[in-house]
């Protein structure tokens, strides 16, 4: 039976578990500088763990897709919840750069389990047809808002705990999550024709179709430019935006150094992007998706490049993550809703998720990326112009996918 978009319980309970998983996601470019300073690591070291956290999510999605969809939604997101737990009590004892990064692979399939892939794949379902974009733009702005007090709360956790202490806080925290799982009952609804084709018919058909590998090449550069921000952007404004002087108006809100401003960025995008994320899912069932993606892509590759170009100050870190922030996971619940529109629902999570790699290999290469060009040159800027032109390649790229969506064969 379907209910109402605000007051499915599904919908309730993948907002907690996202929102609680991409918390604890968005604070790790808080301890890009403690933990290379504890250990004289070199920058890159602590990208290359990101990155590989970003890569194997990506490996993982597909796979978490394909487990929800053969043994249960709620099997998989336990999967993914201990997965991430554990992995982060073991990178809390990590003592070298490979530890570390062999630890975040763990990390990285427990994002799988608990995040968009299986997430909106159980919300899309539980949805009707008119509430469906809606129901995908608030489980994905519920992504944003745990972004909003994610690496804020690190920060103030680290002011009065270690970075591995509060690496197993985030443990536990994310094992509460599966206390919300009887919620998570989410009935097949699909056409007889889709409940009859196989996974394998289903992936055939759209391997087939130039649209679906369009979409594919499209996302590469969502995720360049958001793991590469999530990564380095603290770290990026604590050293280029210059001190904060006295009297100025962030002082007034209580930012009076340039680490404090670099958790407030990320937290300003994740604020902003609820916003931006929902006026997406609106529009969503109104517009064209590949318009909508296009101009998306447009408006990053335009913002990224302005700000790069200006002076870097604390009130342009604060523009340039409002703006950004609007259009950050916009993206998203667009995606996704485009591949159950062309390919159906039965398998939208194994769907999404092998289009949701090529968001995850953009992933790696700017979290390691960055790391490694940082090490050479002393500066982010480079790196930043290529996620310019990877966006503005995505927004090109969107415009020949067809909308009208494949037969399904019985």
């Amino acid at each position: 039976m379907k209910q109402n978009a605000l007051m499915n319980p599904v919908l309730i309970a993948g907002c907690v578990i996202v929102m609680t998983g991409f918390a604890i996601r968005a604070s790790f470019g808080v301890f890009q500088i403690p933990i290379a300073a504890e250990f004289g690591w070199m920058r890159a070291d602590f990208s290359l763990a990101i990155a590989i956290q970003n890569l194997a999510w990506g490996i993982g999605q597909p796979i978490f897709g394909a487990i929800a969809e053969k043994i249960g939604d709620r099997k998989a997101i336990i999967a993914g919840a201990l997965f991430y737990a554990t992995g982060l009590l073991l990178s809390a004892g990590a003592t070298t750069p490979l530890e570390h990064q062999m630890y975040e692979i763990l990390v990285g399939f427990g994002i799988a389990g608990t995040g968009f892939g299986v997430i909106l794949a159980v919300v899309g379902r539980a949805s009707s047809d008119e509430n469906r974009s809606m129901s995908l733009a608030i489980a994905t702005a519920a992504g944003s808002a745990g972004q909003v007090f994610g690496a804020p709360l690190a920060e103030y956790i680290l002011s009065f705990m270690t970075w591995e202490q509060t690496f197993m806080v985030f443990a536990g925290v994310i094992l509460s999550v599966l206390m919300v799982l009887p919620m998570m009952r989410s009935p097949i609804t699909a056409p007889k024709a889709e409940l009859q084709e196989t996974m394998g018919a289903t992936l055939k058909r759209a391997f087939k179709d130039p649209s679906y590998s369009l979409i594919f090449l499209g996302f590469f550069s969502c995720g360049y430019q958001l793991a590469f921000i999530t990564a380095h952007f603290p770290a990026l404004v604590t050293e280029m935006s210059g001190p904060i002087a006295q009297g100025s108006w962030l002082a007034g809100f209580g930012i009076t150094t340039t680490s404090t401003l670099g958790a407030i960025a990320i937290s300003l995008i994740g604020l902003a992007n609820i916003g931006g994320t929902l006026f997406a899912g609106y529009l969503g069932k109104r517009y064209s998706k590949k318009y909508l993606l296009a101009g998306i892509y447009t408006g990053r590759t335009i913002i990224a490049a302005a700000f790069i170009m200006m002076p870097i100050t604390p009130t342009t870190v604060v523009i340039f993550s409002i703006c950004m922030g609007s259009l950050w996971l916009a993206t998203v619940p667009l995606t996704s809703g485009l591949v159950a529109h062309l390919y159906g629902l039965r398998y939208m999570g194994t769907l999404y998720g092998i289009v949701f790699f090529s968001h995850q290999l953009g992933s790696f290469l700017g979290v390691w990326l960055g790391g490694a060009l940082y090490d050479i040159y002393g500066t982010y800027t480079y790196v930043w112009w290529v996620g310019v032109g990877v966006s503005a390649f995505s927004a090109i790229i969107h415009l020949p996918i067809k909308e009208n969506r494949p037969a399904v064969t019985a």
